[in-house]
């Protein structure tokens, strides 16, 4: 008999160029984000990994492929953080690529071999709830939040923008899963292309169906509001000061043409208001010079309390109203440490922050002053990114949200469209509008449906516009219900690995082995094969006696 291979024998014989294909096709997801904004390339730019990944010959090796096309990934997305982190986006891409891992072996699990109508059925269910997954656990504020979310490079497409008020970018990306799964299917699988079929037609039925019969932010006013975007200015122990008189000149310029609010970018009030009085008074002139208040916001250490903070801080013809919010989550490495004390060596080979910034403790929604109808729900910078603060601004009465943004570490790059791009998205979810405010570009307005208002302001702009900003009122479904979205992948998963593990319990074998398929074989598939055929027993050794015993019986009876 035959040894069978085992699984070292088998990863020997794996080309090297995979590892290559698994890292290049995990990075192809990136042309579909700003700036490159290759929108529709997002529904196929999966498929090549997910053609490498069924065509792994044991489990180990899909694992390593999906933790090398999530390091890919991560990397390709952020690569704009290389000036900043040096060596350690290398690590920090390697470190969350591990997170694709689950994604990748269901895909070997489901689409692997000749899947048939059921298994390709469950695949296109399951895969894209394995890659949420992935995002929900590197959305967490410590590994860098969610940033690079694979719905979000539909925020320029109104049918996704549409499907994001019903279940947020989480449903935008699961349907976007789900058809590169499909079209997986239809390329690798032809036994299956009728649930591939079925899958992108329900895909386009249900936009469809939303589209339709979801309801619409019903506009109910207007709101003239001022963006001030000072552009770069040049590093030096006095910059903060001269990036405040750069913004404070163009504030004076929007004298008689009646704002309702004039919004400054993240960090242009480099001193305390309490500290310099006379900033404070500067800024109460300009609001009363202009008859408008402005949102500014104040980066530095607070005079009554300890640490440095970044506070969105109104100011009104009198002086500070005493509306502030103080930044609640932080940009990892960008404005602290996490563990500095294993992780402070990061300081030295990058642009870390050499002291942790204060977060804030709750999130705050202003009265506007003049405008008894509108109350502001303000972000600040990175906080954008995440769906869940907006959406609670809002249920808390927000009738705009405002993004107080600053990316001029990385002006050149892809980070200033990326971030602009994410205010359409917490636009159409919300049923709100958003105001982006970045201090050096791009800034941008988007409507209560997640439309552009207006021209963006880009990153060699310097300038301040006014923008009429449709007001909206009505709920939106994911307002109203949340993530339920991810929910019900979560049980779609929680399910399927219930019904794996008990057949697996059942038929007497470890989870993850196929059935009849021996010790030590290879092809063990590491979730378990429960929408698999069973595999037919290999030949053995009692197979030929039994011939044998037949052949002499009939020469007996001749």
């Amino acid at each position: 008999m035959t040894a069978l291979p085992t699984v070292a024998s088998v990863q020997k014989r794996v080309p090297w160029w995979r590892a290559v294909v698994a890292v290049a096709s995990g990075a192809l997801p990136c042309l579909a984000f700003p700036a490159p904004a290759l929108w529709w390339f997002a529904y196929v730019a999966l498929v090549p990994w997910i053609l490498l990944l069924r065509s792994a010959p044991t489990g180990r090796r899909a694992a390593l492929e999906g933790w090398l096309g999530g390091a890919g990934f991560v990397f390709a997305v952020h690569h704009w953080l290389l000036p900043s982190l040096h060596v350690f986006l290398f690590l920090l891409a390697a470190l969350l690529g591990l997170l694709w891992i689950p994604f990748a072996l269901l895909v070997r699990e489901l689409l692997g071999g000749r899947p048939g109508g059921v298994r390709a059925g469950a695949a296109l269910l399951l895969v894209p709830a394995g890659w949420l997954l992935s995002e929900l656990a590197r959305s967490w504020q410590g590994l860098g939040g969610p940033w690079g979310l694979l719905g979000a490079s539909q925020w320029q497409v109104a049918p996704a923008l549409r499907l994001a008020s019903v279940g947020g970018v989480w449903l935008v990306g699961l349907l976007v899963v789900a058809v590169n799964c499909a079209v997986a299917l239809l390329i690798a699988a032809p036994g299956a292309r009728a649930p591939a079929l079925a899958g992108v037609t329900g895909c386009a039925v249900l936009t469809g169906v939303v589209w339709l019969w979801a309801p619409r932010p019903e506009v109910s006013g207007v709101l003239r509001v001022a963006v001030v975007q000072p552009g770069p200015v040049e590093d030096g122990p006095d910059s903060a000061e001269r990036r405040f008189a750069v913004g404070e000149q163009l504030t004076a310029g929007l004298a008689g043409l009646r704002p309702d609010l004039v919004v400054w970018g993240e960090s242009s009030v480099g001193e305390d208001l309490t500290a310099r009085p006379d900033l404070a008074r500067r800024l109460a002139a300009l609001s009363a010079r202009v008859g408008a208040p402005l949102l500014v916001n104040v980066d530095a250490r607070a005079s009554d309390r300890p640490g440095i903070r970044k506070s969105a801080v109104l100011v009104g013809p009198g002086g500070p109203t005493g509306d502030r919010y103080d930044k609640m989550r932080l940009v990892p490495f960008g404005e602290y440490v996490p563990a500095r004390g294993l992780l402070g060596w990061a300081t030295s080979v990058g642009k870390a922050a050499d002291e942790n910034r204060v977060p804030g403790d709750a999130p705050v929604v202003m009265d506007l002053p003049g405008r008894p109808d509108v109350r502001l729900g303000p972000l600040v910078c990175f906080e954008s990114a995440f769906p869940d603060m907006s959406r609670h601004l809002v249920r808390d009465g927000a009738a705009v949200l405002i993004d107080q943004s600053a990316t001029s570490s990385f002006q050149d790059g892809w980070a200033p469209a990326q971030h602009a791009s994410l205010s359409a998205l917490r636009a159409a979810e919300t049923g709100r509008p958003e105001v982006h405010a970045a201090l050096t570009g791009i800034s941008a307005v988007h409507g209560p449906s997640g439309g552009r208002i207006g021209t963006a302001l880009s990153t060699s702009a310097r300038t301040a516009r006014v923008y009429e900003v449709p007001l909206a009122r009505g709920t939106t479904l994911y307002v109203r219900f949340g993530d339920w979205a991810v929910g019900a992948a979560l049980a779609a998963l929680a399910a399927y690995c219930t019904v794996a593990g008990a057949r697996s319990v059942r038929l007497g074998r470890p989870l993850g082995r196929p059935p009849g398929t021996p010790a030590g074989d290879p092809a063990g598939a590491p979730l378990g094969e429960s929408l698999r055929t069973p595999a037919a027993p290999a030949p053995g050794p009692s197979a030929r006696p039994a011939r044998t015993v037949r052949g002499s019986a009939a020469r007996r009876a001749r």
